[in-house]
């Protein structure tokens, strides 16, 4: 990714957080003047992390919105509707550390049981959507980072979406996308 369209990422994410820090949101009239890549639709996760803990994180599977528009729309859930995590402080801000990341779309996988799913998977590259049952859960590519094992990432994923850790049947879904990730100070 370009780095200038990078930092704008950071950028568009970090003022919807501290408009929400305020009591207000972002208004998408800022979005004038950037350049297209914004316009056109995009999917993106923006991730918040206070001293290296999972603070908030929300995004869009699928590409629905300008891209512009879901980078705001998903900083401010991340911060501030992300049901796993009160609302976010303004006295936690200056300790939380901000990613955005950018989806491919997604895109089915063909296995005929989890071991052949579990050998297609690509370790640090692949983000992975999982649907069985009327459940369903997404595990973006850095999380890798933290369950390196394809077993064990597939495991955390299906907990993750509801069911136990060692569900199968015939009827499981996967799809597969790649994420380009911006950080605050490293764009």
């Amino acid at each position: 990714m370009d780095e200038g369209l990078g930092r704008i990422l950071i950028d568009l994410a970090r003022k919807s957080i501290e408009q929400g820090l305020t009591g207000n949101r972002f208004d998408d009239a800022a979005l004038a003047g950037l350049p297209k890549d914004f316009d056109r639709p995009g999917a993106v996760f923006v991730t918040l992390k206070k001293k290296g803990d999972l603070r908030g994180c929300i995004g869009s599977p699928l590409a629905w919105r300008p891209l512009g528009q879901d980078v705001i729309e998903n900083a401010y859930k991340a911060a501030f509707e992300d049901p796993r995590f009160p609302p976010l402080a303004e006295s936690e801000w200056k300790d939380v550390d901000l990613s955005v990341s950018v989806l491919t779309p997604p895109k089915p996988m063909s296995f005929k049981d989890e071991a052949d799913l579990l050998s297609q998977l690509r370790p640090g590259i692949d983000g992975l959507i999982i649907e069985d049952g009327g459940r369903r859960a997404l595990f973006l590519p850095s999380v890798w980072e933290a369950l390196p094992d394809p077993k064990t990432f597939l495991a955390h994923l299906k907990v993750k979406a509801g069911l136990p850790s060692a569900h199968w049947s015939p009827n499981f879904k996967a799809n597969r996308f790649e994420a380009v990730e911006v950080e605050a100070g490293k764009e």
